[in-house]
């Protein structure tokens, strides 16, 4: 899984019969450097050299798994799932791009690949994402429902889980990507580490109240985003400080608005993805949604793990010939089978 954070690969082993059996293994996440990050970053919205990037894109995800297997020694690996990294997301003219050769990867690591997990779903209607409901829905079995599971990464999006396999997911609004941006326009870093820098700044009400007031929080959902959709709401004429404190409150306002959609009010929120590690977003996800929001680690899950862990077991659902999406999570017309199996040669 390569995440639209740009942070860099997460592995992650599950052992699962893409239905009720879901135990995690080990995991490991392997940072980007800073010249691929750039080239990665150029070719957003389908532009410039992808079939480059996506040839050593493929090739750092085998190289790391080939790291996570030596670590791992005499670990069985069935099938494995390839996400690759989005590049653009346009559901509404039925497109969607996800980077990542599972030919190749197929071949470099002589197993067999599950990839393109999006855009079957996508060229029926649905919204192509966001995809680990399912996932949420198995591993949040013993847990009190209704649940609200938000994953903030570059796009945040909230799987609702309540009695019944009654399950309700969509993208609540930007993650992390905007505030990322914003910080390495301003200082080169990659992100605002531990919130220090929206720490030292004031968010702007009325900012937030003009972001509030766009269509998409009023839209019903299923629904989904581009990494790059609300690029016009950077407050270019604040501050540094001030700048990613209001963008920051953003990505939680965003969230909390996602209440109105519940079918019921979620009776805890568990938070993954790196969103959760900024203390300034968690004390403003706790404030707006009312004391009852919690990283996962609360209930012994791996937050970094927790999108690869999807796609592992969204691998052997779809092997298994099994729906990856829900009318009731990707807005398609019907339960929908995806993902491509690349075999590995013997």
């Amino acid at each position: 899984m390569s995440g639209t954070s740009l942070d860099g690969i997460d592995v992650a082993m599950i052992e699962t019969d893409g239905d009720e059996r879901v135990i995690p293994g080990p995991a490991l996440t392997i940072a980007y450097k800073d010249t691929f990050r750039e080239r990665l970053r150029s070719v957003l919205g389908g532009i410039g050299p992808v079939r480059e990037v996506e040839d050593k894109l493929t090739r750092l995800h085998a190289e790391a798994v080939e790291q996570f297997i030596a670590r791992h020694p005499g670990m069985r690996i069935d099938i494995i799932g390839l996400h690759g990294h989005t590049i653009l997301h346009r559901p509404a003219e039925r497109r969607t791009w996800q980077l990542g050769d599972g030919a190749l990867l197929a071949r470099l690591l002589s197993r067999d690949v599950v990839a393109d997990f999006r855009s079957a779903d996508v060229a029926a209607g649905g919204q192509g994402a966001p995809l680990a409901p399912l996932f949420h829905v198995a591993i949040a079995a013993a847990l009190p429902k209704p649940l609200a599971v938000l994953n903030i990464g570059g796009v945040a999006n909230v799987t609702w889980i309540g009695e019944g396999m009654k399950i309700l997911g969509f993208d609540t609004g930007p993650g992390n990507a905007l505030i990322d941006d914003w910080v390495r326009h301003h200082t080169g870093a990659v992100a605002d580490i531990d919130g220090r820098v929206a720490g030292a700044g004031r968010a702007s009400a009325a900012h937030v109240a003009r972001f509030l007031a766009a269509p998409f929080f009023e839209c019903p959902p299923p629904k989904s985003l581009d990494r790059d959709d609300f690029r016009e709401i950077v407050p270019n004429c604040l501050s540094f400080e001030d700048g990613a404190a209001t963008l920051t409150e953003m990505t939680a306002a965003a969230a909390a608005a996602a209440i109105r959609h519940f079918p019921s009010p979620a009776r805890k929120w568990l938070i993954c993805g790196g969103g959760r590690r900024n203390p300034v977003l968690m004390e403003a996800l706790d404030r707006r949604i009312g004391g009852v929001v919690f990283p996962v680690e609360a209930v012994g899950w791996d937050g970094d793990a927790l999108e690869a862990q999807a796609f592992a077991y969204l691998a052997v659902r779809s092997v298994r010939g099994l729906p990856l999406s829900l009318p009731s999570t990707t807005g398609v017309s019907r339960p929908m089978l995806g993902g491509r199996l690349f075999t590995a040669a013997r």
